[in-house]
């Protein structure tokens, strides 16, 4: 079932919309009668470690050269130091 409230009402009445919306129902939030928003039961997203193994790779010749401006950001310059 789909209800739509305005802002004003949607603010007035929020805690009452969430508990609509956990039971199920979908919330459309409208400004001049226009939808902008809807408020809908969250569905949780499983976590996959290592989901995208063998889909990347990168060269690890990359990572061997520091890159000097990103050297003296860290370290400062040398010539400061002597």
């Amino acid at each position: 079932m789909t209800v739509t409230v305005n802002i004003h009402e949607a603010k007035t009445h929020l805690s009452r919309l969430l508990e609509r919306v956990a039971a199920g129902e979908r919330i459309v939030i409208s400004k001049a009668g226009q939808p902008i928003a809807d408020l809908v039961p969250h569905k949780r997203s499983p976590v996959i470690f290592g989901g995208l193994r063998g889909e990347i790779s990168y060269d690890d010749a990359a990572f061997e050269d520091v890159d000097p401006d990103i050297q003296r950001m860290f370290y400062g310059d040398d010539d400061a130091a002597a």
